[in-house]
């Protein structure tokens, strides 16, 4: 893929909505399925009409990998198929993940196979696509927040594989079967778009920390690039990434994403506390443009509770500020746009979505109840933001010059 291409925005609108679709084994190894838990799957249409009013044409949407591949090398894409018809049906730009939150029963990002089956994975799933829509951009993410679940499953036991002290090998594996998978996208279809998706986080030390301690908490803000890195083949050059994988750069930001390393502590984000240690979210965006020189994408933010107004409007002034200073900043998706539950408990929900759940209802994930504040805050963050963006510079011919000459 040229870097022309490369830095074409193939977004629809600015402004995504994102949909959980988290299939994962949860820390009690049970199996959740989030697409149904939150009612998105019932609820298609209903889902996407609501997106009218603001203005938001793309969407995140997940495969759930564990449910298309119940049988080694055999897939199911009934669900999937639904799921872009309901797309074409409201004309949606759906963003694919392959592997968002889970993998099928057999596997684990150790196991032997795991990379094959997950390029083989990959081919399919863009030969099911192309057989329908031959022509369409195709954006796919190949496996989600990498650095977050080699942590979640390798270091604290909260998912597949249950390690403790494995998050590097972990890490390794699922960048092994990105990396492999991103090849085999590619050969099945060069023009595909490559989207990461990462968190995008800021550590600190302590006031008082030694030399020692600020290392550490330097080191510690550096790793949240290694998946990139592999991907690019800065890093683990063996396991095959390369500079031409990096396409589109997203990453994930939420209200805990800066926090102090030993003793652990967030950073408040909000300007009443103004810890200096703190960095605005432009700042972050600025760092990792600089650092690929790729064009960046805010794939999830949102903000549980009463602050997601003060929250919204946050970021849309920051991605004003990043665009005003001359980051590519392609698009901004609110996730979840629909609230969705704690994958441990199933309760209690998060509260932080456009449209929360009813609590009170027999089923939740069934009734939409819009948060109004949130609404007229992301409505002004879409003017912000739309004041921002470049507008494309027209042809001057010469006639128009001799024009303006001599009106001059």
């Amino acid at each position: 893929m040229s870097s022309t291409t490369t830095h074409t925005n193939p977004f629809r609108t600015f402004w995504m909505g994102g949909y959980e679709c988290t299939d994962q084994l949860n820390a009690f190894g049970h199996r959740v399925d989030f697409l149904n838990v939150t009612g998105h799957l019932q609820r298609l249409d209903a889902d996407y009409q609501d997106l009218q009013p603001f203005n938001i044409g793309s969407v995140r949407e997940g495969i759930r990998w564990s449910q298309v591949e119940k049988v080694p090398y055999q897939y199911d894409w009934s669900t999937v198929q639904v799921m872009l018809d309901a797309g074409k049906r409201h004309g949606i730009q759906q963003i694919w993940d392959l592997c968002h939150f889970g993998y099928p029963d057999d596997l684990t990002p150790l196991h032997p196979m795991f990379a094959r089956r997950f390029a083989h994975l990959c081919r399919a799933f863009v030969e099911f696509y192309r057989g329908q829509r031959p022509d369409e951009t195709l954006i796919v993410t190949p496996i989600n927040e990498v650095s977050f679940m080699s942590w979640l499953g390798g270091d604290v036991r909260g998912t597949s594989p249950y390690c403790v002290g494995q998050g590097w090998e972990v890490k390794r594996g699922l960048m092994r079967a990105y990396i492999e998978g991103v090849a085999a996208l590619r050969e099945a279809d060069p023009g595909i778009r490559i989207l990461t998706t990462e968190p995008l986080i800021h550590i600190v030390a302590a006031p008082n920390a030694d030399a020692h301690l600020r290392q550490r908490a330097k080191d510690f803000d550096e790793n949240q690039f290694q998946a990139v890195d592999m991907l690019a083949g800065r890093m683990c050059p063996d396991l095959g990434g390369k500079p031409e994988y990096l396409d589109l750069l997203g990453f994930n930001y939420y209200y805990d994403n800066q926090w102090q390393l030993d003793p652990h502590q967030t950073l408040p984000w909000a300007d009443d506390f103004n810890d200096p240690r703190f960095r605005p979210l432009s700042f972050l965006l600025m760092r990792a443009w600089q650092r690929y020189n790729r064009p960046v994408v805010l794939t999830e933010t949102s903000h549980p509770g009463m602050d997601r107004p003060l929250w919204i409007d946050m970021i849309g002034k920051e991605c004003a500020a990043a665009l005003q200073a001359g980051v590519p900043v392609f698009g901004a998706c609110l996730y979840p746009i629909i609230d969705r539950p704690d994958w441990d408990h199933l309760t209690p929900w998060h509260r932080a979505g456009l449209w929360d759940a009813d609590t009170a209802a027999p089923e939740p994930g069934l009734t939409r109840v819009l948060d109004t504040a949130y609404a007229e805050a992301l409505l002004q963050a879409q003017e912000t933001v739309s004041a921002a963006i470049p507008k494309p510079i027209t042809h001057v011919t010469e006639a128009d010059v001799a024009l303006s000459l001599s009106l001059t």
